[in-house]
C-alpha cells in the first residue's frame, strides 16, 4: 500500500493563510464590539490617570502625567496635598486586603470544590436532585446573597448568633461585618458559600471526561481509592482544575459588590475596586481612581498572560 506523499510546502503556506483569514474575518465582528464597549473605556481610564480630571468637569482635565502614581500634587479644591497612588497607603491596605481575599477563597473553593466534584460524580439516587441543590448559591445574585447574609451575620438581630449562643459556642453576641478583626473573614465565608458551586461545576466538567475504564482497570488490580485519586484522578483533571483556579483567581481579585454590600466604607475590607469606586465617585477623585482602576487592569493582565505561556497556550486555543 503506497502513502500519499505530504503536500508541497507552498501549498501548506498557502492553506495556512486561507485559514487565518477566514478566523480573522469571523472575529472581526466580535473584536469590533469588543473594542467599542471595553477598548475604548478602557483607553479613557488610562487617559484620564494622567489628567487632574474630577467627575464634575471631565471635558477641562490637564495633562500631569504619572503625578496621580508617584508623585505630591494639589487638586486645588482647598483640601491640601495628595501624594501618588503608589505611595498611598490606603492603596496598599486594598492590595493586602485583595491578595488575602483571593488566597485564601480560591483556595478553599479548590478543596471543596474538588470533594463536591468527586460527590457528584458518583452514582447515587437522586444525583440530580443534589446537583441542582448545590448550584442555588451560585444561581443566587450576589447582591441578593450579601444582603441575605448581612442580616444573618447582624449582631442584633441575626441567626448566626443566636445559634453560637444557644450551642454555648459564643458567649455575647459578634458584630462579624462591623468588626474589624472578623469582617474580612467574615466576606470571605460569604464567598466561599456562593462560589464554591462554581468551582465544583468546572471540576465536575473535567472528571467526567476521565475515561471509566481506567478506574475500572484500578480496581481490578486492587488499587486503593486513595491512590486512584492521587495518581489517576489528579493527574487527569488537572487541566481542568488549573482552568478552574485562574478564573476564580482573577474574579476574586477584582471583587467589588460582595465586599460594597456587606462592609461599606470599612478599611479592613477595603478591596482595589472598592478603592477605585471610592475615589472615582464617592471622594470626587476621578483621575486618582481611574489610576487605581488602570493599576487594577495592569494586576490582572499581567497575571492572565504569565499563565497563558506558563501554560504554553496560545491564542487560538491550541496548545504546544
Amino acid at each position: 500500500m503506497t502513502s500519499r506523499p505530504a503536500p508541497p510546502a507552498a501549498s501548506r503556506s498557502a492553506l495556512r493563510a486561507q485559514r487565518l483569514r477566514s478566523a480573522a474575518m469571523f472575529l472581526a465582528p466580535m473584536l469590533a464590539v469588543l473594542a467599542f464597549v471595553a477598548g475604548w473605556p478602557l483607553a479613557r481610564t488610562i487617559w484620564f490617570s494622567l489628567t487632574d480630571a474630577s467627575l464634575g468637569d471631565l471635558a477641562g482635565a490637564q495633562w500631569i502625567g504619572l503625578n496621580n502614581y508617584l508623585e505630591w500634587f494639589d487638586y486645588g479644591d482647598g483640601d491640601g496635598e495628595y501624594f501618588g497612588l503608589l505611595a498611598d497607603p490606603g492603596w496598599w491596605n486594598a492590595v493586602g486586603n485583595t491578595l488575602r481575599f483571593a488566597l485564601v477563597t480560591v483556595s478553599v473553593e479548590t478543596v471543596l470544590g474538588m470533594a463536591i466534584a468527586l460527590v457528584l460524580n458518583a452514582d447515587f439516587p437522586g444525583r440530580g436532585w443534589v446537583r441542582a441543590a448545590v448550584l442555588i448559591p451560585w444561581a443566587i445574585p450576589t447582591i441578593v446573597s450579601a444582603k441575605m447574609w448581612a442580616w444573618m451575620l447582624n449582631d442584633q438581630f441575626g441567626i448566626i448568633n443566636d445559634v453560637g449562643m444557644r450551642l454555648g459556642l459564643l458567649s455575647a453576641p459578634v458584630a462579624w461585618i462591623a468588626s474589624g478583626d472578623t469582617a474580612l473573614i467574615a466576606v470571605m465565608i460569604v464567598d466561599i458559600w456562593k462560589t464554591t458551586p462554581f468551582m465544583a461545576l468546572l471540576i465536575l466538567a473535567g472528571l467526567q471526561m476521565i475515561p471509566r475504564d481506567i478506574y475500572e482497570a484500578a480496581r481490578i488490580d486492587g488499587v486503593h481509592p486513595v491512590r486512584v485519586f492521587w495518581k489517576i484522578t489528579l493527574p487527569l483533571v488537572a487541566p481542568a482544575l488549573i482552568v478552574a483556579t485562574i478564573f476564580r483567581g482573577l474574579d476574586a481579585l477584582r471583587v467589588f459588590d460582595i465586599v460594597y454590600v456587606l462592609t461599606p466604607n470599612n478599611q479592613q475590607t477595603t478591596t482595589m475596586s472598592v478603592f477605585a469606586q471610592q475615589n472615582l465617585f464617592q471622594f470626587d477623585k476621578f483621575a486618582y481612581g481611574s489610576a487605581a482602576s488602570t493599576l487594577l487592569f495592569l494586576v490582572i493582565a499581567f497575571i492572565t498572560i504569565g499563565y497563558i505561556k506558563a501554560a504554553r497556550l496560545d491564542l487560538t486555543g491550541g496548545g504546544r
